[in-house]
């Protein structure tokens, strides 16, 4: 179904991450029809005038960088999400604190985008499964866009995230096992006339995720970090950052040869990313069971997991699978030196910068970014 969305003038094209095939961006659009990889969204970036500075006067949420998104003012959806408060922890170490975001998530990020696309694309109702805080940002989107939402989560899912889901008014399955599960419950039992926004397998969320790294810049006075600790499930705030940065540097708002070192930061119990970079494999194999408590790491089987290798062998990062004590202990100490609500994902993300440090891949000198990807209380 197409409607008349009012399409970003700079919209450029919609192409495949794997075989660059072309897409119709008037169109709802899932996976790759080719080959069946995710999407990615490109601008025309020659012509954007936009400066860093041009931002600056702009409300305070992710589409201060409207040239850079695909949808016209005036046609989103949106609860006010982005521009999360960069606090300093540490000398030379700062944490972006996605708990501030609308349903206490960076999750809010992608569900803006998403929504707001397909909404204007013609989708009537969305679907989509979760590990927690997606299901919860997508519930509240879909109020917000006055369209019906189904999510699926594993049964095992701390309770807070049903309860948010419901509040929205979402209709919630509980499924034995992973977020894989999940997924393959709703293809086989979930509304077959829903929209699906789950991870990579529609190409917008992304483009919501990615204004986590103009933030960054922005707030670092024009700055780029020397390193990016990113807690790592699906991988679409890793690979719409990395996205970002090239898309600034072709701006000029950063020079042309600097970029993070990105780190995919994994639980030890589940950590496909990270055994396959250190393997050299060019793609992920799907993790036999998955386990831990950072819910938003128990993904299994990333459909763009070879996009998050490519990221972080482009950036001469690494990845680090971090054991569930450390990770907890972490969380422990990050919440009680700096009154941030951390979340496990967050607490894995403190437990690898000093592993790193130890090991010498974080220098004294680096400036340090870590991600609080949610607020804790939804764990508890």
């Amino acid at each position: 179904m197409t409607t008349s969305p009012r399409l970003s003038k700079f919209l450029r094209g919609i192409h495949c991450f794997a075989c660059e095939t072309s897409h119709d961006p008037r169109t709802l659009l899932g996976v790759c029809q080719r080959c069946g990889m995710p999407l990615r969204v490109d601008y025309d970036l020659s012509s954007i005038r936009l400066k860093l500075a041009d931002v600056a006067a702009r409300p305070p949420t992710l589409w201060r960088y409207r040239e850079l998104l695909p949808l016209e003012e005036g046609d989103e959806v949106t609860l006010g999400e982005g521009f999360t408060p960069l606090l300093a922890v540490a000398e030379n170490v700062w944490v972006k604190d996605e708990a501030r975001n609308p349903t206490g998530s960076f999750k809010a990020r992608g569900m803006a985008l998403a929504v707001s696309m397909a909404k204007h694309l013609g989708a009537k109702k969305f679907s989509a499964p979760s590990a927690g805080n997606a299901a919860g940002a997508l519930a509240a989107y879909g109020a917000r866009a006055g369209l019906p939402v189904t999510v699926a989560m594993p049964d095992d899912t701390p309770k807070p995230f049903f309860d948010e889901c419901a509040l929205y008014g979402a209709t919630i399955h509980r499924v034995q096992g992973t977020i894989a599960d999940a997924g393959k419950f709703l293809r086989e039992h979930g509304p077959k006339d829903a929209y699906d926004v789950s991870t990579l397998r529609e190409p917008y969320r992304i483009e919501g995720k990615k204004t986590m790294a103009y933030e960054l810049v922005e707030q670092l006075g024009g700055a780029v970090p020397d390193v990016v600790l990113y807690p790592t499930g699906g991988g679409t705030g890793l690979v719409g950052m990395w996205k970002a940065f090239d898309e600034m540097a072709a701006l000029g708002w950063i020079p042309a040869d600097k970029r993070p070192r990105f780190v995919s930061v994994q639980a030890a119990g589940c950590a496909p990313v990270a055994k396959a970079f250190h393997e050299g494999a060019e793609r992920t194999e799907a993790w036999a069971n998955a386990q831990t408590r950072a819910y938003g790491l128990r993904v299994p089987s990333p459909l763009g997991g070879f996009i998050c290798l490519r990221a972080l062998r482009d950036t001469h990062g690494t990845a680090i699978a971090i054991e569930e004590a450390e990770m907890q202990r972490a969380t422990l100490e990050l919440a009680a030196r700096s009154g941030i609500d951390v979340c496990p994902e967050g607490g894995a993300a403190w437990a690898a910068l000093a592993q790193l440090r130890h090991s010498g891949f974080v220098r004294p000198s680096d400036r340090v970014i870590v991600f609080n990807t949610g607020t804790g209380l939804k764990y508890r």
